[in-house]
């Protein structure tokens, strides 16, 4: 396997075997389709709470994105993905980033990764404040650009939305709670899990739980996210036009682990390329988290 798109050191280790190793006893691997289901048009506090406390994670529905946008950005990520190597380096510039082997980043926003611990994953950041006004001479770029800013704000109306009724669930006083999500911090990653040769697998993004108060996944139909749950893993299966909603360690933090930061993981095992599009927000910056009494 060789691509000209894929970051050299992917092409120089996919003639190798890649072996998962994990420091914890492989579990029964469960193929049903278990994931809570919320409806954002007719929301139950009663059935989110229940999500929140057993699964830290749920699949939202009916969450009034338009299936064409969704569409519209997976094929375009696709075509972003599909340059070069050196094109992309060359055009993924301030405000945006571009990284590769690794979803960790140091404090000035360089890479983190380890040849002994290369995540098999291209990603590419875009902050979503002042994307509006943003332009990128690349025009298949700023083309998606436009489309990142109208997918973001979709994005920040239903973190929103969540996590209001989540704050209502728990009781929080509303003159903090406002503080406890920003849409200032939100950005989008935009994830590439590159194809991998037959028989072999990878990690896309190792055992981990989001630092976030919320991420929400939008997944292509190929699948490899999976759920730590009662000593089992279990596969989120893609199903159209539904968004994945996981919980992160703030949201947890604030609920006084009355809701729970689900433990997920990636796994790469397929001959075609994987594309994720995974929205992040935060608390605001200066704000101090208080859990209800």
């Amino acid at each position: 396997m060789n691509n000209e798109s894929y970051p050299p050191l992917f092409n120089q280790q996919s003639h190798q075997t890649q072996i998962i190793d994990i420091d914890e006893p492989i579990q029964d691997l469960e193929d049903l389709d278990l994931i809570p289901i919320i409806d954002l048009q007719c929301l139950s506090l009663d059935k989110l709470e229940e999500a929140c406390k057993d699964w830290g994670l749920f699949r939202l529905v009916n969450h009034g994105i338009p299936s064409k946008l969704m569409t519209q950005i997976q094929d375009q990520a696709k075509n972003l993905f599909s340059l070069s190597f050196e094109h992309k380096q060359a055009i993924l510039s301030s405000p945006l980033s571009y990284f590769w082997g690794t979803t960790a980043r140091t404090i000035s926003g360089a890479a983190l990764r380890s040849p002994k611990t290369i995540s098999w994953v291209e990603v590419i950041n875009f902050p979503l404040v002042g994307l509006s006004e943003s332009r990128f001479e690349d025009p298949l770029l700023d083309s998606f650009r436009s489309l990142m800013d109208e997918y973001g704000r979709h994005q920040a109306r239903l973190a929103r939305t969540i996590y209001e009724s989540m704050a209502k669930n728990l009781g929080l006083d509303s003159r903090l709670s406002k503080s406890y999500l920003s849409e200032s911090t939100g950005f989008i990653r935009v994830h590439r899990y590159p194809r991998i040769p037959k028989g072999n697998q990878a990690w896309g993004v190792g055992v981990h739980t989001d630092s976030t108060v919320l991420s929400i996944l939008n997944q292509d139909q190929l699948g490899g996210l999976e759920v730590f749950k009662e000593n089992k893993w279990i596969l989120v299966k893609p199903i159209a036009d539904s968004l994945i909603v996981n919980l992160g360690d703030m949201i947890q933090t604030i609920s006084n682990d009355l809701y729970t930061s689900a433990k997920h993981r990636v796994k790469v095992k397929k001959q075609e390329d994987r594309i994720t599009i995974n929205y992040f927000v935060f608390p605001q910056f200066d704000c101090t988290l208080q859990s209800p009494k």
